[in-house]
C-alpha cells in the first residue's frame, strides 16, 4: 500500500505510521467486523511490524502520484 501524505516536520514518521495503522484497522473492523472475524479470530491484526518510508526530494509530487496510481 502506497502513501502520499504532507505532514508538519515537527511529526515523527513512525507516530504518523502508528495512528494510520490504529485507525485504519479500528476503522476496518467497525464497518466489516462480522466478516473479518470470520478471518481474523485470533488477533486483529492487519498489518505488519514494519514500514518504509523514503522523502520525493527534488520530484515533484505528481510524479510520485503518478508513480502510485500506476502500482495497480
Amino acid at each position: 500500500m502506497h502513501f502520499l501524505i504532507s505532514y508538519d516536520t515537527t511529526d515523527r514518521v513512525c507516530d504518523i505510521v502508528k495512528i494510520v495503522k490504529q485507525e485504519t484497522t479500528y476503522y476496518l473492523w467497525q464497518k466489516y467486523g462480522s466478516f473479518l472475524s470470520k478471518q481474523y479470530w485470533k488477533k486483529r491484526i492487519f498489518w505488519s511490524d514494519g514500514y518504509f518510508a523514503c522523502s520525493i526530494g527534488e520530484v515533484s509530487s505528481a510524479t510520485i502520484q503518478k508513480y502510485i496510481e500506476s502500482q495497480g
